[in-house]
């Protein structure tokens, strides 16, 4: 048996008042300790022992176990010593290791992986609902041209400066390297082209994401979470048809319309550009985008537009009927839905990218 050490011993009352002394008193009796002696607990003078005191003295004495410090507790009232005795014997939950790199990456892929599979299945399962080609009247056209009327006219001032400024910027970006060659006139080939084919479509439709398709989830997360789409089962309204279809239509509509002013305020900055920095004229500015920019590279970027406007009020809202939780999970769902749109965009833009390349479009 080893060797019992000196005697832990307490008297009085102890309180959460008290607790830096017996605190005190705990790391001195610690310090006379040696080896593996026995700590013998004597709680005959002790009147009283609140929580705070007896959370105090039952870590004190478990981290004296693991130290290899057996614990004796003896005298004191029976219901005080037994929930000491418990206390101590209580086996604390061990603190959670944080995860490893590997595990992170797998956790996130995982995450989108389902993120991606909720998608498709919302997607599948508005293909299923929307019988609107069938029955036209069970659609819902009222919330069309309100909608159009908020994500498009609303939008056209911010649409219009920060494509101006895409133009403008892509113009100065190019001009000194065109001046080093004499090739001045060729800005307008390289303003003209970028924004038709690819910056005015993708601009438009990271504004819209950001504008619209957060409004989208945050009107659809609030229903969600108030219970106002179940209702809206109940009284017989197919949720698809009543408030999808409408969003995404009404952003199709007017995504191309909002592309071609980008597309012209886009060659604008340009030709500003052109005009002040590289000595040229804007009718030979206008003549040389008409020669670079064809049929096709207008087109392309509207048919672009309509794709970014279908991906973008889909997933918002997916978003949106996923939400749960309360004001917190509208509010996390609104975040998910801009930062996944934008994902999306990139890749959607990607794959069209690829295809109109590999068709020598």
């Amino acid at each position: 048996m080893p060797p019992t050490s000196t005697p832990l011993k307490l008297s009085g009352a102890f309180s959460i008042d008290e607790a830096r002394n017996l605190v005190a008193a705990l790391r001195s009796h610690e310090e006379s300790l040696s080896g593996d002696a026995e700590v013998l607990v004597d709680l005959a003078e002790v009147d009283s022992l609140d929580g705070a005191s007896l959370a105090i003295l039952a870590s004190h004495l478990r981290k004296l176990e693991r130290l290899g410090h057996p614990v004796r507790i003896e005298g004191g009232e029976s219901r005080m010593r037994e929930e000491l005795v418990a206390d101590v014997a209580k086996i604390l939950p061990k603190a959670e290791k944080a995860p490893g790199f590997f595990a992170e990456i797998g956790t996130a892929t995982l995450g989108l992986y389902a993120a991606g599979k909720d998608i498709f299945a919302f997607v599948g399962e508005v293909v299923l609902s929307l019988g609107v080609a069938r029955e036209p009247k069970t659609g819902n056209y009222r919330d069309v041209f309100r909608i159009a009327e908020r994500a498009g006219a609303d939008a056209v001032p911010i649409v219009l400066f920060i494509n101006f400024l895409v133009g403008f910027v892509m113009g100065f970006q190019g001009a000194k390297q065109l001046k080093m060659f004499g090739a001045n006139i060729f800005v307008a080939d390289l303003v003209g082209l970028s924004v038709t084919r690819e910056l005015g479509p993708l601009m438009t439709a990271i504004i819209l994401a950001g504008r619209s398709g957060s409004a989208f989830a945050a009107e659809l997360s609030t229903m969600k979470v108030s219970e106002e789409i179940d209702a809206l089962r109940t009284m017989g309204f197919g949720p698809m048809r009543y408030l999808v279809f409408p969003r995404a239509l009404g952003l199709m509509l007017v995504a191309p319309i909002l592309t071609i002013l980008a597309d012209f305020v886009g060659i604008l900055g340009g030709l500003v550009v052109g005009v002040t920095s590289l000595d040229l004229g804007v009718r030979g500015y206008i003549v040389e985008t008409k020669h670079a920019v064809t049929a096709w590279d207008f087109n392309s970027g509207l048919v672009k537009s309509v794709a970014f406007a279908l991906v973008i009020a889909l997933i918002s809202c997916q978003q949106g009927f996923a939400a749960e939780g309360g004001a917190e999970g509208v509010g996390r769902k609104t975040t998910s839905s801009v930062v996944t749109s934008l994902f999306a965009l990139v890749i959607v833009d990607t794959l069209f990218t690829v295809f109109f390349r590999a068709f020598d479009l």
